[in-house]
């Protein structure tokens, strides 16, 4: 496992982003993107505190890379959108340097988890990531 520093790790985001074409950066409006050490159980969609919540056992999977959470542009466009508070893009660091074993690894697999996750802002679903070859 190797690990990064937090500079590192979001150098490593910034240049993903600066590798991707201008007219892609463009366009994204009131989009955040942002990163974590580990996702938590909000990102997983559940409450901590919720007894009800029987799926949440209190552990969490530790190979989630990156995740949008927001509306996508085709969701933007049929659905009354509030642009108050930004759609967010979150890298997980952990994760990344638990699954990938060298420094260039995790720089590749950052690149391609902030592709993937702007996809889904973009609006595109995991089966059409896949086929691009972003999983």
């Amino acid at each position: 496992m190797h690990r990064m520093t937090d500079e590192e790790f979001e150098t490593a985001i910034a240049e993903a982003l600066d590798a991707m074409p201008d007219q892609f950066i463009a366009a994204l409006e009131n989009v955040a993107i942002v990163w974590e050490d580990e996702p938590s159980a909000y990102h997983l969609g559940y409450d901590e505190w919720d007894d009800d919540t029987e799926a949440f056992d209190g552990e969490l999977p530790s190979d989630l890379l990156g995740l949008f959470d927001g509306l996508s542009l085709v969701e933007r466009a049929t659905g009354g959108y509030d642009d108050d508070i930004p759609d967010v893009v979150t890298i997980f660091k952990g994760p990344h340097e638990r699954c990938f074993s060298s420094r260039a690894e995790i720089v590749d697999e950052i690149g391609k988890t902030v592709i993937h996750e702007l996809g889904h802002y973009f609006g595109l679903n995991e089966d059409q990531l896949a086929a691009m070859g972003y999983e």
